[in-house]
């Protein structure tokens, strides 16, 4: 049994693609948990098992004189010869073989098999936890007719759930086809959900932060900070941006050469536009920043009910609020303030346009 054992276990290495301490924990704890359930009241045992499927099994034997229970004691004699300093009344691990053909072998194999499949879970739920508040390049693999989501594989037998709330306003999934998504939570795993489950998404404004930290080198290594977001999916987003040397400049970072680095997070968001506002830590001149493309005459700020009223030329009003409120709703969004965007007053000069 041993050697038919031993292939075995070299066999799960090899097919499961755990790592092989994974495995070879969860076949001694398998092999220990069989030994224990078939015999009650039985010494105290511990087993390892190597990366070729060698057992070692050991006992904690009692160091006594003389030697009335075998299988709990053992002679001063015998444990001077595991080790040369042992003392009367002391504990020693003394290794036994011969346990291992006390294991029953249908039960070791039904145990071990249990283990495994638990270690896999395991391990699938540590990789998973990687993932969470991250970008994952994923493939779709299904969707589901009556819930309209979609199945992705995230990588390593790890798999997320798109679901419809969290797609894109009017993008369209292949099978098949490759897809950013950022892992919003991690569902363990349950009776009806055997597996762990991702919830990604394709519409969390921090898929556009991770997606800025991808493109841009500055925004990777922190020179560049990502101080706000707000977004609409599908539609348009702003994000406010600071540079932490005045050297460079943070929107042309983020933009990149002829707007190559935009252009790839525009493409990969579904033509999704993207506003890069400069932040700053006047709040007025941050609102002002957040209306752009609009340049505001004026900003007053009332402390209030944190309302910013912003004057802006008449010709930029109907810019300054976008389309259905867009763009002002958006800078409400970004700054913390209730934007209301007004007309100069009369007779007041509108050069600032």
């Amino acid at each position: 049994m041993r050697s038919e054992f031993q292939t075995a276990v070299r066999q799960l290495i090899h097919e499961k693609g755990l790592p092989e301490h994974k495995v070879m924990e969860a076949v001694a704890t398998a092999l220990l948990a069989a030994y224990h359930k078939s015999y009650e009241g039985v010494e105290d045992v511990r087993i390892e098992v190597d990366a070729d499927g060698e057992v070692k099994i050991w006992t904690n034997k009692r160091i006594v004189a003389v030697v009335d229970e075998p299988s709990h004691e053992i002679s001063l004699a015998d444990a001077q010869l595991i080790k040369p300093h042992a003392a009367l009344g002391e504990h020693i691990e003394v290794e036994t073989p011969e346990i291992f053909n006390k294991i029953p072998a249908q039960a070791a194999k039904q145990v071990v098999l249990q283990r495994i499949r638990e270690a896999e879970l395991d391990y699938q739920m540590e990789s998973f936890k990687d993932k969470l508040d991250e970008l994952v390049l994923a493939t779709v693999l299904r969707r589901e007719h009556e819930t309209g989501s979609f199945v992705l594989d995230l990588g390593n037998k790890a798999e997320g759930l798109l679901e419809p709330k969290e797609q894109i306003p009017g993008e369209r999934l292949a099978i098949g086809q490759r897809v950013r998504v950022y892992v919003m939570q991690i569902k363990p795993r349950r009776p009806q959900q055997p597996t762990p489950m991702a919830l990604c998404s394709r519409i969390h404004k921090n898929i556009i932060r991770r997606l800025l930290e991808l493109e841009v080198p500055e925004v990777h290594d922190g020179l560049v900070e990502i101080k706000a977001i707000a977004r609409e999916p599908g539609s348009r987003s702003k994000v406010a941006v600071w540079a932490r040397q005045e050297s460079i400049d943070p929107i042309g970072a983020c933009i990149g050469v002829r707007g190559n680095r935009i252009n790839n997070i525009i493409s990969e968001l579904n033509g999704e536009k993207i506003d890069i506002i400069q932040w700053s830590a006047d709040p007025a001149q941050f609102v002002a920043n957040a209306l752009s493309p609009v340049k505001p005459l004026n900003v007053e700020l009332r402390q209030s009910d944190t309302t910013a009223l912003v004057t802006v030329a008449d010709r930029q009003l109907s810019l300054a609020i976008g389309k259905e409120g867009q763009n002002a709703r958006l800078a409400a969004r970004l700054t913390g303030w209730r934007i209301d965007v007004v007309r100069p007053p009369a007779g007041v000069s509108q050069d600032g346009e």
